[in-house]
C-alpha cells in the first residue's frame, strides 16, 4: 500500500486530536482556546476529504473514521459549550468576559440550580445521529440533508468568542439570554436532521459556473467577517441556508 493512502487517514486523526484537546479546553473553560483546536480540526475534516478525492484513496475506513472524528470535535465539543452557556445564564452572575469570571461560576462550590444545562447535549445526541445517518447515506455526494455537524459546531462555539473576544453589552445580554440559549439548542437540534438539502462545498473544479454558488457564498463570508468578526458566524450559517434553499428553488430538485 502507497504512503498516499495513508494521508487522508492521518489528516482525520489530526481533526480527532483537535477535538480532544478543544474538550479539554472547553470543560475549563478557556473556550478561545478550544474554538482554536475546533477550527482546527475543521480545516483537517475539509482537507481530508478533499485529498482523499485527489489521491484516488477514498474509502470505507475513510468515511467510518471521518464520522467518529467529527462526533469529538463537532459533537461533544458544542454540547459541552452549550451546556456551559446555559449553566451560566441560570447563574446570572454579572456579565463578564474574563476568564475569572467562568472559573468562578463553575468552580466546585457552585451548586447547580436545576438540570437545564444538560439540555445542551441535545446537540451531542443530534449529531451522533446525523453522522450515523451519513455513513448509511450514499446520496450525500454533492450536497448534505440537514446541517453539516462542522457548521453547527462553529455555530455554538461562535458564541462564547463573540462575548469574549467583542465586548458588546447587547450582544451579551442576547448570548445570556435563556430563552434565547434554549431556542437555539432546539433549532441546532432540528436542522442538524432537518429534510433540508444544502450544497457542500466540494470543488470538482476550479471553474466559476459549476461552482458559482460555493464562490459567492465565499465571498458574502468574508465580507461578513471583515465587518462583524465572530458575530458573523450565526449570519453565514443563516445566509448558507438561505442560499441552500433557494438553489434548491432555482434547480428544481438535486
Amino acid at each position: 500500500m502507497s504512503i498516499k493512502n495513508y494521508v487522508p487517514n492521518a489528516l482525520t486523526l489530526l481533526n480527532l486530536f483537535c477535538g480532544c484537546v478543544a474538550v479539554i479546553f472547553a470543560t475549563h473553560n478557556h473556550f478561545i482556546a478550544a474554538a482554536t483546536f475546533v477550527f482546527g480540526g475543521v480545516f483537517f475534516d475539509f482537507f481530508d476529504g478533499f485529498a482523499a478525492r485527489k489521491l484516488g484513496v477514498s474509502s470505507e475506513l475513510g468515511l467510518q473514521l471521518d464520522s467518529l472524528a467529527d462526533m469529538v470535535t463537532s459533537g461533544v465539543v458544542p454540547g459541552i459549550v452549550m451546556y456551559k452557556l446555559l449553566a451560566l445564564s441560570i447563574g446570572k452572575p454579572e456579565i463578564s468576559t474574563d476568564a475569572g469570571s467562568w472559573n468562578a461560576f463553575f468552580s466546585g462550590d457552585t451548586v447547580m440550580p436545576s438540570f437545564l444545562p444538560l439540555l445542551g447535549f441535545l446537540i451531542t445526541l443530534s449529531s451522533a445521529y446525523r453522522l450515523a445517518k451519513f455513513n448509511l447515506d450514499e446520496e450525500q455526494q454533492d450536497y448534505f440533508k440537514g446541517l453539516p455537524t462542522p457548521a453547527n459546531t462553529l455555530l455554538i462555539i461562535s458564541l462564547p468568542l463573540i462575548m469574549e473576544l467583542q465586548h458588546n453589552a447587547m450582544m451579551n445580554a442576547i448570548i445570556m439570554n435563556q430563552g434565547f440559549l434554549i431556542a437555539l439548542t432546539l433549532t441546532s437540534t432540528f436542522l442538524l436532521n432537518a429534510p433540508v438539502v444544502l450544497f457542500a462545498l466540494k470543488f470538482k473544479s476550479w471553474d466559476f459556473k459549476p461552482n458559482a454558488i460555493r464562490y459567492i457564498f465565499l465571498m458574502v463570508c468574508v465580507l461578513l467577517l471583515v465587518l462583524l468578526q465572530f458575530a458573523a458566524i450565526p449570519l453565514i450559517i443563516l445566509v448558507y441556508v438561505a442560499m441552500s434553499m433557494l438553489d434548491v428553488v432555482m434547480k428544481g430538485s438535486y
